[in-house]
C-alpha cells in the first residue's frame, strides 16, 4: 500500500506530513515509557523482519498480490508508540534505499501505513484482552481480529486522503470500495502473519511481548466456598543486603542476557532468510493498492521516484543480472540496514529516558 509521488497533490501531501511529524513526536516521548531493558533490543529487530516480510507478496484474488502492513504487529511486540517508529523506520528506508513509496508522498505512507494500523490495531487488541480469558492464547486471537482490521482501515484512510487530494477525477465510492475490498483479503493474511509471529514469541519468552503484560493471573483456590489467592510457590526469597544489590543485579542481568541473545539473534537469522532467499517466491502480481490504481484510473499521474537511479531500486542491486542474486542481496542489504538504524533509534530514546530517570535530573527533580 505504498502511496507513490504524483497520487496526492501537494498540499494535501504537506499536511498529511505535518500529522505524520506531529505523530512522532508523541510518539517519542511515548516510546521512552515503553522502551526498557526487554523491549528496546527487540524494538530493532521488529522493524528489521517488518521490512523482510513485507517482501513477500502473497496473492489473494484476481491477479493481486498484498503484503504485511506490520503495524499491528508490531504494537503487541513491543508497545503502540514503538511500534509507530518501527514502521516508519521501514517506510524510511524503504522509500530512500529501494525507491518503494514516494518520498513526497512519506508523510502519506506514514499517516496511512504506521499511525493508522497502529492506532486500530492496538484499541482493537486491548478491548478484546479485555473481555477474553485471561490466557496466553487470548493474546494471539486478539493479534489476529486486530491485525485483520488494522488493513482495510488502512485502506479506508487512503482513500480518505485520497478524496482530499487526489490528482485524477475518479468515484470516490468506487476507490473505497475497491479499497477496502481488496484489502479485507490481505488482511486476512495480515492477521495470520501476526498472530503466528505473536503465538511464536508469546511461546518462548511472554515477558517479552508488550501486549501480554499484566495477563497473569494469580492461582485461586476455594476455601470454605470461596475463591482465595493461592500461596506463593516456594519460600519468598532471602533479603539482598544493600551493598550485594549491584552485584546481585549484574548477576540477574547476567542470567537474562543469553534468552536476549538467543531470541535476537533467531529473529535476525529469520530475517535475513526469509528476505534474502524466501522474497525471490514471493507473488509477481501488483499489490492492492496498485492494482485499484491502475483499474480505476488513480495513477495516471503517477510521477517519477527521486530515488529511481538508487542502486537498490525495486529491491535488486544495480548491475547484477542475476534476478535471485540481485533480490537476495537487496534483502539482506534491507534487513541490514534496518536492524542498525531502527536498532540506533531506540537506543537513543531509551537513553534518553535513563537520562531522564536519573538522579538530578530536572525530570527526577520534577518527580
Amino acid at each position: 500500500m505504498h502511496v507513490p509521488d504524483g497520487f496526492i497533490n501537494a498540499p494535501t501531501s504537506a499536511a498529511a506530513g505535518v500529522v505524520a511529524a506531529g505523530a512522532l513526536a508523541v510518539s517519542l516521548r511515548g516510546a521512552r515509557r515503553e522502551l526498557d531493558e526487554r523491549t528496546a533490543p527487540l524494538a530493532g529487530l521488529v522493524a528489521a523482519f517488518i521490512f523482510a516480510v513485507q517482501m513477500l507478496n502473497f496473492p489473494v484474488a484476481a491477479g493481486t498480490s498484498g503484503h504485511l502492513l506490520g503495524g499491528a504487529l508490531a504494537a503487541i511486540l513491543v508497545g503502540p508508540y514503538t511500534g509507530v517508529l518501527c514502521v516508519s523506520v521501514v517506510l524510511l528506508m524503504q522509500g530512500i534505499l529501494f525507491a518503494d513509496g514516494g518520498l513526497t508522498a512519506l508523510g502519506v505512507n506514514i499517516t496511512d501505513m504506521a499511525i493508522t494500523t497502529t492506532v486500530v490495531a492496538y484499541a482493537v487488541f486491548r478491548g478484546l484482552v479485555k473481555v477474553l480469558p485471561r490466557r496466553r492464547r487470548s493474546v494471539t486471537v486478539a493479534s489476529f481480529a486486530a491485525a485483520l482490521l488494522s488493513v482495510p482501515a488502512a485502506a479506508l484512510v487512503f482513500t480518505l486522503i485520497y478524496a482530499i487530494g487526489g490528482t485524477t477525477d475518479v468515484s470516490i465510492g468506487k476507490v473505497a470500495t475497491a479499497m477496502i475490498g481488496v484489502h479485507v483479503l490481505i488482511g486476512i493474511g495480515e492477521a495470520a502473519i501476526t498472530a503466528l509471529t505473536v503465538g511464536a514469541v508469546i511461546a518462548v519468552r511472554p515477558d517479552l511481548v508488550y501486549g501480554a503484560r499484566g495477563l497473569e493471573q494469580r492461582l485461586k483456590l476455594r476455601v470454605n466456598g470461596e475463591l482465595v489467592d493461592a500461596p506463593a510457590a516456594g519460600p519468598a526469597p532471602a533479603p539482598v543486603p544493600a551493598a550485594a544489590l549491584p552485584r546481585a543485579l549484574d548477576s540477574a542481568r547476567a542470567g537474562r542476557r543469553p534468552h536476549h541473545r538467543k531470541l535476537w539473534i533467531t529473529g535476525l537469522v529469520t530475517s535475513l532468510i526469509l528476505a534474502g532467499f524466501v522474497s525471490f517466491y514471493a507473488s509477481a502480481n501488483p499489490d492492492g493498492l496498485e492494482k485499484v490504481a491502475h483499474d480505476k484510473g488513480i495513477d495516471q499521474k503517477e510521477k517519477p521516484h527521486a530515488s529511481a537511479d538508487s542502486p537498490l531500486a525495486d529491491y535488486g542491486v544495480k548491475d547484477i543480472s542475476d534476478a535471485r542474486l540481485s533480490g537476495g542481496l537487496a534483502g539482506v542489504i534491507g534487513v541490514g540496514v534496518t536492524v542498525v538504524v531502527g536498532s540506533t533509534v531506540f537506543w537513543v530514546v531509551r537513553r534518553r529516558r535513563t537520562d531522564s530517570d536519573a538522579p538530578g535530573s530536572s525530570a527526577s527533580r520534577a518527580a
